[in-house]
């Protein structure tokens, strides 16, 4: 019979992933795209079917979050709370093998795995079906927590979660509120074969996104000799950004992090010294992880949007060019560090350009000397028994960062197939032919039953 359930929830997640996919919930950035009301319906009438009570909030047109709870019979007993967003990044669907809006299911013909196929299918959709499954099964099953159980299905943390979470953290903070929570994104095997290791998410990298606003003198395209060209002006604030190259520096999960890798030692030390990594990371090979590694240890600098508020016509000098950057702060950094790099890598052209911050906020790190992170190890010993939970800073941002600023402890978790590799994965995560195996689904559903039973129950 338990394994019949088992077999039932996993049909349900594949399911219910599969419909959210199809939502097409596409994030592009722009307050009239996400559309994830449709995920919000969807979800709702999964939880409802159970008798919970739903709440949705939808702060702009079609842009809805909901929340269900189990209430818990003692007020003194921590809360725990289930979170995935239901928005996705853009596709191009040429880079595609399949339609990235089909949800198919499909089994790989050459290792038998079957796969859902979709866009959000790994980030982070099959981490939020398999949850609303779970929490669902909870209800269903008669389930009376100690502490509340909190089920958040959020808008908007593909683009910075002004619609979503820090919404939600401004506007209905009781909503949310919760000593622990559960998000994306963990769950993935590594270590060694005699010491094997699953990660979860402890901490982040900061935030902050700029806007430098390049400046020059509007003119006539058949004169450029010595013209104010702003956008050959920000080409050159582009090359700069793109070379430049701040020193290594380690938090101590780094270390950690290394020590766990499945490595020659020699590497390890090269590893976790700051006066050699950077030579070797010049000589490792992309496809082992040089960029990933780079990120782990160094704030970084990437120019990814050129824009312009005057109409650009192409026989006119453009007066104004504005350039989007993504910075990925190192834990201790602040916005006077962030203007410090700035200055360094634009050197002499720092003072010509105006910088305006569009989103600040530092890194953040959750402690793991906690209930959830022992009801976490007991849940991946489950299926795993040898495996040992293994503390990651993550290079990218999670809406871990708003409940953590709200003193929540919250950890990116999951548990995928061992056949899942950490490059696979990261590959697929924005990435074209995103997709995740089902024996990955059923694992993350029955770890989120497992680890609210032992918390809570």
């Amino acid at each position: 019979m338990a394994n019949q359930t088992r077999t039932d929830l996993t049909g349900q997640t594949v399911e219910l992933l599969q419909t959210m996919i199809r939502n097409q919930c596409v994030n592009d950035g722009t307050d009239e795209s996400g559309f994830e009301s449709r995920n919000a319906s969807t979800l709702r009438q999964l939880l409802e079917g159970s008798g919970l009570d739903v709440q949705e909030w939808e702060p702009i047109a079609g842009r809805g979050s909901i929340v269900s709870r189990i209430e818990g019979w003692d007020p003194t007993a921590p809360s725990l709370c289930l979170m995935g967003h239901t928005d996705v990044v853009p596709v191009t669907p040429d880079g595609w093998s399949r339609d990235p809006f089909g949800g198919e299911l499909v089994t790989d013909p050459v290792t038998g795995v079957d796969e859902v196929w979709g866009r959000g299918a790994v980030d982070m959709l099959n981490i939020t079906s398999s949850m609303a499954v779970a929490f669902r099964h909870l209800a269903d099953t008669g389930f009376r927590p100690k502490g509340d159980l909190i089920y958040f299905g959020v808008a908007d943390e593909e683009s910075g979660s002004a619609w979503g979470a820090e919404w939600f953290k401004n506007n209905q903070p009781d909503a949310i509120r919760a000593d622990y929570v559960l998000t994306e994104n963990g769950g993935l095997h590594g270590g060694s074969e005699t010491s094997p290791t699953v990660s979860v998410n402890v901490g982040e990298k900061g935030i902050s996104w700029r806007r430098l606003r390049v400046k020059g003198r509007p003119g006539h395209g058949s004169q450029p000799f010595r013209s104010d060209n702003a956008l050959v002006k920000a080409a050159a604030v582009v090359q700069r950004l793109a070379e430049y190259r701040p020193p290594a520096r380690f938090h101590e999960l780094w270390t950690q992090q290394v020590a766990a890798m499945d490595i020659d030692e020699e590497s390890k030390s090269i590893m976790t010294d700051p006066q050699k990594i950077d030579a070797w990371l010049d000589e490792l090979p992309t496809e082992h992880g040089a960029g990933y590694f780079y990120s782990c240890t160094h704030t970084t600098f990437s120019p990814n949007v050129v824009a312009s508020d005057s109409v650009m016509k192409n026989n006119v000098i453009p007066d104004q060019v504005d350039i989007n950057v993504d910075i990925r702060m190192m834990p201790g950094d602040d916005e006077a560090e962030v203007e410090a790099h700035l200055n360094n890598a634009l050197g002499d052209l720092a003072d010509q350009i105006d910088v305006e911050v569009i989103m600040h906020h530092p890194a953040s790190l959750s402690q793991t000397s906690t209930p959830l992170w022992d009801s976490l190890q007991k849940g991946v010993g489950n299926h795993f028994p040898n495996t040992r939970l293994s503390a990651q800073l993550i290079v990218g941002f999670t809406d871990s960062r708003v409940f953590r600023e709200m003193g929540s402890t919250a950890y990116g978790a999951g548990l995928f197939s061992p056949d899942l590799s950490i490059a696979d994965y990261g590959s697929r995560f924005h990435g074209n032919d995103e997709r995740i195996d089902v024996e990955s689904l059923r694992l993350s559903t029955q770890l989120w039953i497992d680890v609210a039973r032992d918390l809570l129950g």
